[in-house]
């Protein structure tokens, strides 16, 4: 299974980004950046510029944690217009089968400004700054002063202009079909969203971004999603087909709310001993947290999108998705690829 296969996984069950830890190209070292002493590359170093302004160039690792399964988790309910939610509830039922860009393979859209499933190659030049995805998409973000498209042709990932607010580039995009999700969860947008994105590269290795999402037809207020980056380097990465790996939608069959009706019930006491925090790699960058409230176990990423675990038996649950394992020591979650493990922290 390849990187990007698991990690879509996980994000689709979780909600949370991809490490980016696996191996990609040969090993290859990159030019022309700082080095520590021991050789590997400064992330700390000075950010580097071009014409004056910061230099975005390079290939960037996003993380967005707690928004990738559910961006409108800042949103109040009632800030969500009906339909909306009717929309968002009928695609969790249905075990997100109808999710454009997973199972179909149809460029993700605007969810890729904020949580890109794949690393990024951004490009930068005066008038133009490419961003270049595994997946084979692409973005372009004009710098030469024209302005956004009054009556655009909509497309996948729409149209965008750019601009210098000091050193934080802006970005506003608009000009987006209605066909992609905005998260993995199903919410919907309309053909009249409109996102603008603030980007900071605060030293060599790290981008700091802010997306503001705006579609008054689904949503009653704008809101802002908070993503980072960090510079990839000494390897490529190398194209993703999705339709050359994809397995799952097969076997997603059935209802979501079929789930439930294998239920068992257990004790707060036995569900208490899984409560805690568990973390998916040795850099514990990726993390999930288990809380219980009542009679009924949460899991939960960075305190977003809180969802209910089923229990199915003592140590089994689901979230309607994937079948959860609990051991004394760590987590695992059973998904089509393979098994992926968390660890309890102590």
């Amino acid at each position: 299974m390849s990187r990007f296969s698991k990690s879509l996984a996980i994000w689709a069950v979780i909600g949370l980004a991809a490490s980016g830890a696996d191996a990609q190209w040969i090993k290859f070292k990159t030019a022309g950046i700082p080095r520590t002493a021991d050789g590997k590359p400064n992330l700390q170093a000075p950010t580097p510029r071009q014409l004056g302004k910061p230099d975005l160039t390079g290939l960037w690792r996003f993380s967005t944690v707690g928004y990738p399964n559910n961006v409108t988790t800042d949103l109040n309910a009632e800030e969500i217009v009906p339909s909306a939610v009717t929309l968002y509830k009928q695609r969790q039922e249905d075990l997100f089968k109808d999710d454009p860009s997973t199972f179909r393979c149809l460029p993700s859209g605007p969810r890729q400004f904020y949580a890109p499933m794949t690393w990024v190659r951004i490009v930068q030049t005066s008038s133009v700054i490419v961003m270049l995805y595994e997946d084979l998409v692409y973005r372009q973000i004009f710098m030469d002063g024209r302005e956004l498209p009054k009556d655009p042709n909509p497309s996948f990932m729409g149209y965008s202009v750019g601009r210098w607010d000091g050193d934080a580039l802006v970005v506003e995009s608009v000009g987006f079909n209605d066909t992609t999700w905005l998260d993995y969860g199903g919410h919907p947008h309309s053909e009249a969203l409109r996102m603008t994105e603030r980007i900071r590269r605060t030293d060599l290795g790290h981008l700091a971004v802010e997306v503001r999402i705006e579609d008054p037809k689904y949503y009653k207020r704008a809101w802002t999603v908070p993503s980072k980056a960090e510079l990839v380097a000494d390897t490529e990465m190398i194209e993703y087909v999705c339709n050359e790996n994809e397995k799952d939608g097969p076997h997603l069959v059935g209802k979501a709310s079929d789930q439930r009706k294998n239920a068992v019930t257990l004790s707060p006491q036995i569900l208490a001993k899984y409560v805690g925090t568990y973390a998916f790699d040795a850099s514990n960058t990726m993390k999930i947290h288990i809380t219980l409230s009542g009679d009924a176990l949460f899991m939960d990423v960075g305190g977003k999108d809180k969802k209910e675990l089923i229990p199915l038996s003592e140590s089994t649950f689901t979230n309607t998705v994937v079948r959860i394992e609990f051991t004394p020591d760590h987590v695992i979650f059973h998904l089509l690829e393979g098994d992926t493990k968390a660890v309890k922290e102590k």
